[in-house]
């Protein structure tokens, strides 16, 4: 009977694909990993760093073991460990994940001095005074006037946006994007609501609301993905 590998390598031209089987114990792992690692290792040009992806597949793993797998590909001269992956995600995991795609709803005044931040979606049900901040992981909503500062998609999401009945902001944040008071000119006479977003060249575009059909057509997320 054909022993079952716990290790396969895989060459892409990216660098090399560790698969980790999630089945037998953690030291059994350890061992084949060394020892197919040590077989397969180049020594002709250790100069050259190759790049390497460990897929742990349905097993969990400690920040401690990570580390362990990290520094085993180390030892291997040319190797460096760019990512782990894993389908197992901690609580912590899940739950900021959970907190980052959730839309919160506020109904209030944001005044002069205050802070409004959330780690999801952002719907403010009121308005946002100068000197007011709203900041959220996500997009920002506003069924009001937006006179302070919003700060949209604030732990790296470039794709967020920022929408509201009347936009009068003293700035404008997405993601590491500025958009301040001064290159904006307040439409007055408007009475439509308008949306902030990121265009193809890394600037904060001001558009009606209804230009986000075509600009972000994923921002709507249903039950049951329809």
């Amino acid at each position: 009977m054909k022993k079952r590998q716990n290790v396969t390598i895989k060459g892409t031209k990216d660098g090399l694909v560790l698969l980790l089987d999630d089945l037998c114990s953690y030291d059994e792992l350890k061992r084949e990993l060394d020892l197919k690692l040590s077989a397969n290792t180049r020594t002709e040009d250790e100069r050259h760093l190759i790049s390497v992806k460990l897929e742990a597949g349905n097993r969990y793993l400690t920040e401690e073991q990570r580390e362990e797998l990290k520094e085993l590909v180390r030892q291997k001269k040319n190797l460096v460990v760019d990512t782990i992956v894993s389908n197992v995600l901690t609580k912590e995991e899940a739950d900021r994940l959970r907190a980052e795609n959730e839309v919160v709803t506020v109904s209030k005044i944001v005044r002069s001095g205050q802070v409004l931040k959330v780690s999801g979606d952002l719907l403010l049900i009121g308005d946002v005074n100068p000197g007011g901040t709203v900041v959220a992981g996500g997009n920002i909503f506003v069924m009001g006037a937006l006179k302070g500062i919003a700060h949209a998609g604030c732990f790296g999401n470039n794709q967020a946006v920022i929408a509201a009945s009347n936009m009068r902001p003293s700035q404008i944040r997405i993601h590491d994007s500025l958009h301040p008071a001064q290159d904006f000119v307040p439409a007055e006479d408007k009475h439509e609501m308008e949306c902030a977003y990121i265009d193809e060249n890394r600037q904060i575009k001001i558009d009606r609301l209804q230009a986000l059909i075509k600009i972000r057509p994923n921002l709507t997320r249903l039950e049951g993905g329809h």
